[in-house]
């Protein structure tokens, strides 16, 4: 059963993403440009993030055909709707589970991170 592991940065303590037995985890992916600067407005905050999950995915050869659940935290809520539309452009049915999760705060100031758990046989 081989790993794969991306690489941890010194102010990261965990792997961004994980890749073991055809399964793929994915640490948060926030709604951040890649200069790490949080990104404003919900449209481009949920494309920021799923770009940033993307990135992530690729580092244990895997993309988004390949995830199976995801959990978004948001500081809004209201975003719920804008985030379903969204889902439904990124996704192909069935799409995948969802759990969806109102938090005070997230880093960077990101108002956005996506989590996902990604399979392939």
């Amino acid at each position: 059963m081989a790993n794969t592991v991306t690489t941890t940065s010194p102010a990261h303590p965990y792997s961004p993403a994980y890749a073991v037995a055809g399964f793929g985890f994915v640490s948060g992916a926030l709604s951040v440009d890649v200069d790490g600067h949080a990104v404003e407005g919900v449209e481009p905050a949920l494309d920021a993030a799923i770009a940033r999950l993307t990135e992530r995915l690729a580092t244990i050869d895997m993309a988004l055909t390949d995830v199976v659940k995801t959990t978004y935290f948001v500081t809004d809520v209201a975003t719920r709707d804008a985030a379903n539309k969204h889902y439904e452009r990124i996704f192909d049915a069935p799409r995948p589970a969802r759990s969806f999760v109102e938090v005070a705060a997230l880093p960077y100031g990101a108002t956005v991170e996506i989590e996902a758990i990604a399979h392939r046989p």
